[in-house]
């Protein structure tokens, strides 16, 4: 890959986990490392602590990636850092509505962020599980899923790390369509339940992008992490050794997350990174 004009690409990694201890952090920097070494970028980042510090980044960045976190997307709001982050939010679409910017300013929303966008947006149902999702899942592809250029690569269906306690469903076709959104991905197909099949990733419009699932979530660093004695005896003690073992052998098929880890996210700062600059040709 040789763009015209090397310059530097400066990410905003907006930290939703409140300080609890995650694996999310560790894989959105690793990416962000290997997608700059392996394309010759200048390409560096900051993070913001928006639950705890209610800080959020201006719009001197290029890209955005609010991450996944713990606790109710239902409960916080009203919350001050809830303001600040929607107040964040408001003003990326407004620098993205003016025509007058050409370089648009490009969002990645994962799990607990893309469940307050849904809510913020109206678009969906947000409310709590009936019991945790957590493990390694099929994601169906829709066909809007299937022209998305984030999925560009990846197999219908194709598996991710689903970790979360609460669900989108119930979409509202009407608003989505009235906003130019467009439901990518559903849940895995239960027929042993009657609940709905949960939606799990839009395009909400042509800047910003959301996953319910975790896209950044790599097979060596969670197998890795799951098999220390703390984490392992957590999983079998909450989900049974069964799931824990399930768990390893997927982190272990290289058609799985690995897959789905070396396309999704690097597909969206490819792209992202392009509409900055021409391309050489």
């Amino acid at each position: 890959m040789n763009w015209t004009e090397k310059k530097s690409i400066r990410v905003a990694i907006l930290d939703m986990y409140e300080g609890f201890a995650n694996q999310g952090m560790r894989c959105i920097r690793e990416i962000l490392n290997q997608f700059g070494e392996k394309n010759y970028l200048d390409l560096s980042w900051d993070e913001f602590d928006v639950r705890l510090k209610n800080e959020v980044p201006d719009l001197s960045y290029d890209i955005y990636i609010s991450t996944g976190g713990p606790g109710s997307p239902l409960e916080s709001e009203g919350s001050e850092w809830e303001k600040v982050y929607f107040s964040w939010l408001k003003k990326v679409e407004h620098w993205n509505n003016n025509p007058a910017y050409v370089q648009k300013k490009k969002v990645f929303f994962i799990c607990h962020s893309f469940q307050l966008i849904c809510r913020h947006y109206q678009i969906a149902h947000v409310n709590k599980r009936k019991s945790t999702s957590f493990g390694i899942f099929p994601m169906h592809l829709l066909s809007d899923g299937r022209n998305e250029t984030i999925f560009e690569g990846l197999k219908d269906p194709f598996y991710s790390v689903d970790s979360r306690d609460y669900q989108v469903t119930e979409p509202n076709h009407n608003k989505l369509h009235q906003m130019g959104a467009s439901i990518l991905a559903i849940e895995k197909e239960r027929p042993h339940v009657p609940f709905e099949r949960a939606v799990m990733a839009i395009r909400f419009n042509e800047n910003m992008i959301g996953t319910q699932f975790h896209p950044e979530a790599d097979a060596i660093g969670m197998s890795l992490h799951l098999q220390t004695e703390e984490k392992k005896k957590t999983v079998i003690e909450s989900h049974g050794f069964e799931k824990w073992q399930s768990m390893i052998d997927h982190l272990n098929d290289p058609e799985k997350i690995m897959w789905t880890y070396a396309h999704i996210l690097p597909n969206f700062l490819f792209h992202a990174v392009e509409s900055l600059q021409p391309v050489e040709i």
